[in-house]
């Protein structure tokens, strides 16, 4: 999946507005090219002399990016992070209004109560592993099972600062440990363990898959869709457990940003990517489940019938997560990445 930030800042730098005739739709996103270019090309069918470029890379990047550009906006759409990296933009003011007409379909919880922010899919979190060096009663099946010595030095993360994903596992594994009490203290010694397993912090997704195809680790912790769309697309030996003890659910949205050079094509573009119809390819093409829950189940693909009683939420307090995971990220970054072996873990 190859990442086009280069191509897209050029874009963001060369590419003057202009009439409703060749607008450039900027959109920031960390879903990956296959996903991009088919929504793309839709998108641009549907509105003749639209180009619509992406700047894909990591959720956190993405709202860092849109706050240092408060003063000058360059992206018209923020698609895909998890809600309370939204719920931060949106306190931060920047995030502009807007409510599409499939918000209704939305349970209150998946969306903002200003239109700021709305969701698009729900990304349970799971464990991957190389199917041609583990086999399936071999591999982690719950996610205290990565602590095992059998998989020291055979674990590999995405870097979690960079990454929605992770932050999220890290962030209800912290809470789970917590008994509920968002004490962190048991939770950052589980991420020391984590991290005394770890052969490599991999610095994008597609290194990841990489890696774990070669073997130069055998189990990592990531979404299922991803894997998903990995193993319908790709030649890797790659497969997944739903832990049934429960795994984070991350609700992932989309939304206008504040100042968007393009505000009515940005708006047009987030009303197509939640529409019944965007949906169904998202979910036959690409694995994605949607968030909203007026669509009727039989119309869903089969893979998505039959994984759905298998996904278990892990209960979490969202407004806590929300308040608390750039603490927590904080503390990992300076007292446990790298820490964990020094620290006895071994």
């Amino acid at each position: 999946m190859i990442r086009w930030v280069g191509v897209v800042v050029l874009v963001l730098l060369t590419v003057p507005a202009c009439g409703p005739q060749g607008d450039v739709l900027v959109v920031y996103t960390p879903h990956g090219r296959d996903l991009l270019e088919h929504f793309g090309e839709r998108f641009e069918e549907a509105n003749p002399g639209v180009s619509v470029q992406w700047l894909d890379m990591g959720s956190q990047e993405i709202l860092e990016r849109v706050r240092s550009e408060r003063a000058n906006p360059q992206g018209d759409v923020w698609w895909g992070a998890p809600d309370d990296m939204f719920i931060r933009a949106a306190e931060d003011g920047l995030l502009a209004p807007f409510r599409p007409d499939w918000a209704a379909g939305l349970p209150e919880d998946r969306q903002d109560p200003e239109d700021r922010w709305f969701a698009t899919y729900l990304t349970p979190q799971v464990i991957a592993y190389n199917t041609d060096a583990v086999g399936p009663d071999e591999a982690p099946s719950e996610w205290d099972d990565v602590l095992d010595p059998r998989w020291r030095d055979q674990l590999l993360i995405r870097e979690p600062l960079a990454s929605g994903t992770m932050r999220a596992i890290f962030a209800s594994i912290i809470y789970r440990e917590s008994q509920g009490t968002g004490d962190p203290e048991a939770g950052y010694e589980w991420l020391l363990r984590l991290d005394a397993q770890t052969k490599e912090y991999v610095l994008n997704p597609t290194l990841l898959y990489q890696k774990l195809a070669r073997q130069e680790g055998l189990v990592t912790l990531w979404n299922m869709p991803d894997i998903e769309t990995l193993r319908a697309t790709a030649d890797y030996p790659i497969d997944y457990r739903i832990p049934s003890e429960g795994t984070p659910v991350v609700v992932d949205g989309v939304a206008v940003i504040e100042g968007a050079p393009h505000l009515e094509l940005a708006r047009a573009f987030v009303e197509y990517v939640g529409s019944e119809e965007a949906l169904q390819d998202a979910a036959e093409f690409f694995f994605r489940i949607p968030a909203r829950e007026d669509l009727e189940v039989e119309t869903l693909p089969e893979w998505l019938q039959a994984a759905l009683p298998r996904i278990r939420p892990m209960e979490v307090d969202r407004t806590l997560l929300q308040e608390r995971t750039p603490e927590w990220m904080r503390h990992w970054d300076n007292e446990v990445r790298r820490r964990g072996r020094s620290q006895g873990f071994e």
